[in-house]
C-alpha cells in the first residue's frame, strides 16, 4: 500500500464547502450546488467532500466518533507550486473565497516560500514553493 487515491474530508456545510474549493481552482464534474458527496479531480488522486456527521456514522453507526469542536487535528493538507507568486496567488483567492489565513506566506526556514490558509471547515492547507521538481504530470518529485 504505496499510495493515498482519495482524502475525504467532513464538511459541516455542503455547498459553502464545494463552492469555495471550485472558487480556488480545483476541478469537478459535478453540476449541484448541495450534492450528498463530491470529488474534485487532481493530478494523482481525489479530494472528496462529504458530510461529516455522515462521515462520523460511516465509521461507526452505533457509536459514530464525536465531532470535533475545532482545534487543531494534528493534520495538514499541502498544495506545493511552482513559484512564489504561484504560492500568493492562491493564499489570495483563498481568502478572497472565505478562507481564513493563519500564516501569511513568508520565506521559512527550510528554504522555501510557505504559508497556511483554513478552509470553511477549519482544515489547513499549506501552500508552498521551494527548489524542487515537478515530473511531466506536474507531480511533485521528492528525491533524497
Amino acid at each position: 500500500m504505496n499510495r493515498i487515491n482519495l482524502v475525504c474530508l467532513g464538511v459541516r456545510d455542503m455547498a459553502k464547502s464545494l463552492a469555495f474549493y471550485k472558487n480556488i481552482g480545483f476541478q469537478t464534474y459535478e453540476k449541484a450546488d448541495c450534492p450528498p458527496i463530491v470529488f474534485f479531480d487532481n493530478q494523482g488522486s481525489k479530494l472528496e467532500l462529504y458530510p461529516l456527521e455522515e462521515l462520523a456514522k460511516d465509521i461507526n453507526a452505533e457509536s459514530p466518533p464525536p465531532l470535533s469542536a475545532g482545534g487543531f487535528p494534528g493534520i495538514t493538507l499541502a498544495c506545493n507550486m511552482k513559484t512564489d507568486g504561484e504560492v500568493d496567488a492562491l493564499m489570495v483567492e483563498a481568502a478572497k473565497q472565505g478562507g481564513t489565513i493563519a500564516k501569511p506566506p513568508q520565506k521559512v526556514f527550510w528554504g522555501g516560500y510557505s504559508g497556511y490558509f483554513q478552509d470553511p471547515d477549519g482544515y489547513y492547507w499549506e501552500v508552498a514553493s521551494g527548489s524542487w521538481e515537478f515530473d511531466t504530470n506536474d507531480m511533485l518529485v521528492i528525491t533524497p
